[in-house]
């Protein structure tokens, strides 16, 4: 479990880093947010984000999702067959079973709500949770 503290970049490109990174490690991803102005606006950032290499993806509706390797999505629902779990917009959502990884993005507006998540998951057997900060425009990991 890796949370991520957006404070340099908008949630868009962050994904669109953390998803370049899930892709380049041969895993698909989805990404799941209540918003659907979010997730389109991520969803242009995947496709223009590096033209030399853009990151294929689709928002859940169509018939084409079990194909997607990046599926945006407001239900925690991999039909793409997806192990990444990215949670876009701060609000916690229970992964089920089938993840081996979730990123959870955050902000200001949604630091509290992390706070709590971060505590109420500190006990879950099996489940190690790191933090991430962006400092010159690096993740690192740390307090």
């Amino acid at each position: 479990m890796d949370f991520y503290l957006l404070s340099a970049d908008p949630a868009p490109a962050a994904i669109a880093l953390l998803a370049r990174k899930t892709r380049e490690a041969g895993e698909r991803l989805l990404v799941v947010a209540a918003d659907l102005d979010l997730l389109e606006t991520v969803s242009q950032t995947l496709w223009e984000s590096a033209p030399e290499a853009f990151l294929a993806n689709g928002i859940a509706g169509d018939e084409h999702d079990a194909r997607q390797p990046i599926l945006l999505s407001n239900e925690v629902d991999a039909v793409n067959g997806a192990r990444f779990l990215l949670i876009a917009d701060g609000l916690w959502r229970e992964p089920g079973e089938g993840f081996s990884r979730v990123l959870f993005l955050f902000d200001d507006t949604t630091r509290d709500h992390a706070r709590q998540t971060w505590k109420a998951l500190q006990d879950r057997e099996g489940m190690e949770r790191k933090f991430w900060k962006q400092q010159s425009g690096r993740w690192v990991e740390g307090p």
